[in-house]
């Protein structure tokens, strides 16, 4: 299944295994089994440290487990790991096999020190490029502490699990056999949920720090950037974030970002925050902004009260809060949130194969997501709330090429309608004629452009009408010492290459001021006397 080029790399990462490993594989006369167990001879046959055993011995089929020899070490897969999915087995295969993880020393020693007995499951898909962090994440922590375990499940290959356990969304996670959450997770979310004390010593550290030269509030694409650009410069620099990487970690193909022909969200993201890390920057991640106390004094400090309880201070600040999905705002569509109203086509549009969709948006990410559902799903209706599509024409092309996509357009979505279990319909109004009109549907993806984070700024600082950031051409906001850049301001234009060429100006703007502040011509003297 492995072509040789891939076969040759992961020939390469499995002689950094140290333990042996036996794998176990659980099958049945399904053509995906069959597929599933020419792909662990292809990897049992790439190093002398792995075995292969078929015991058959686990109710799910096919499933396999990745066992340390001697040890009540592993992991298991439902299914074929291949896809976005693929990372997660190397990764898996390397870490049972002792080959060290790169989290944090003392991320590992909480996952060690986690008393009690945990069983996740997580049921992903492999077009999903929010699961393979959650898979990854668990698989680790169930390698560092054998009183965890962990599967991963594909959804689309266990459809009767999906069904009985109303799985609509993907990665969904189970523990104890309860729903644990839902959506991308980083090691650090699912060890503060389980660790409650972590987010009080963690805030209790916080307290501590002093003040920053520049205090950046958000690790995406311009939080990154600004960080990077300050630190270069010399100066104290810290990052709060509440999810380091933004909104672009839910991206999918990225084709756009100059010199790079293709990436993907999760990648850039992870590159994002190592070059980050490459600088002295304290990077607080996991920490959401709850309030901006303006100075007092020109040249006094900036203060960040943060969610946890504690306060970051600093002589400038950069908000990159960047932007989140838009929801439409209609009776039915929270109560079914998770439930087949979904926002990631991508993560768990294959979820709902042979089932009728609607895509609800006609730009570029609505049209695109009807495309790819078309390939899925048994219908997809896409409805615009304008008279015509916005997306550009090449993709509005190949939409009205597929025989499974209807088109309407003028029409305002007002309600989703349930059974209370899960979505069973839309309505919406014929802007044209004021009619009311129904379609039966088993699922929604909302595709209706970006709403800014930035609720917790209104009364401190000039927002447009629309909840932007107002800042000039250097990324001033209306208080001095206040920069800000991305998806959260003004910026006409919301694109990856866009944020980071702000974040940029942004942090040269609050070193600029830095220097001409009354505080700097202060201690500029000191340091002279």
């Amino acid at each position: 299944m492995l072509d040789a080029n891939l076969s040759t790399q992961l020939k390469a990462y499995l002689e950094k295994v140290t333990q042996p490993i036996e794998i176990v594989a659980s099958l049945d006369d399904s053509a995906k089994s069959a597929e599933l167990n020419e792909l662990l001879e292809q990897i049992a046959s790439l190093s002398d440290r792995i075995s292969l055993v078929r015991r058959d011995d686990n109710a799910r089929k096919p499933s396999f487990a990745i066992n340390r020899v001697g040890s009540d070490i592993g992991v298991r897969f439902a299914g074929i790991p291949l896809g976005h999915e693929f990372t997660s087995l190397v990764l898996a295969l390397l870490q049972v096999g002792g080959h060290p993880s790169k989290a944090a020393a003392e991320v590992i020693e909480q996952v060690r020190n986690l008393d009690g007995d945990y069983k996740f499951e997580t049921y992903f898909s492999l077009s999903c490029q929010n699961c393979p962090d959650v898979v990854q994440a668990l698989n680790l922590m169930s390698v560092l502490n054998p009183r965890i375990q962990h599967v991963a499940i594909d959804g689309a290959l266990y459809q009767d699990e999906v069904e009985a356990r109303q799985v609509m969304s993907v990665p969904t996670v189970y523990l104890n056999g309860e729903v644990f959450d839902q959506g991308r997770m980083s090691l650090e979310q699912i060890l503060a949920k389980l660790d409650t004390g972590a987010s009080v010593r963690e805030a209790e550290k916080i307290k501590t720090k002093g003040a920053f030269d520049v205090l950046v509030v958000g690790g995406g694409p311009a939080g990154a950037a600004a960080a990077i650009y300050a630190a270069r410069k010399g100066i104290r620099t810290g990052v709060a974030a509440e999810r380091f990487g933004g909104q672009v970690l839910d991206t999918m193909a990225i084709e756009n970002f100059i010199s790079v022909p293709y990436t993907e969200g999760p990648k850039l993201g992870a590159a994002l925050e190592q070059h980050v890390h490459e600088y002295d920057v304290d990077v607080m991640n996991l920490q959401r902004a709850e309030k901006l106390v303006p100075a007092s004094e020109p040249g006094g400090l900036i203060e960040i009260e943060l969610a946890s309880g504690a306060t970051l201070k600093s002589k400038t600040v950069i908000l990159s809060t960047g932007a989140r999905w838009r929801q439409m705002g209609v009776p039915g569509e929270e109560e079914y949130r998770n439930k087949g109203v979904a926002y990631c086509p991508h993560c768990d549009g294959p979820l709902f194969k042979g089932k009728r969709v609607a895509v609800i948006g006609g730009g570029n990410s609505g049209v695109e997501a009807a495309i790819d559902l078309a390939g899925i799903v048994a219908h997809v209706t896409l409805i615009e709330f304008d008279g015509k599509l916005r997306a550009d024409e090449v993709l509005q092309r190949k939409l009205r090429s597929l025989p499974n996509v209807d088109v309407i357009v003028s029409a305002q979505s007002t309600e989703v309608l349930g059974d209370g279990q899960r979505v069973t319909g839309l309505v919406y109004k014929d802007r044209a004629d004021g009619m009311m009109h129904s379609l039966a549907l088993e699922g929604i993806f909302v595709q209706i452009g970006l709403l800014p984070n930035t609720e917790w700024l209104k009364g401190t600082l000039e927002l447009s009408p629309r909840g932007e950031i107002v800042i000039d051409a250097r990324g001033q906001t209306s208080l001095p010492g206040v920069f800000a850049a991305g998806d959260a301001t003004t910026v006409p234009y919301k694109q990856i290459v866009i944020a980071m060429g702000a974040g940029s100006t942004a942090a040269l703007s609050a070193f600029d001021h830095l220097i001409r502040s009354p505080l700097a011509a202060v201690e500029k003297k000191a340091v002279a006397a």
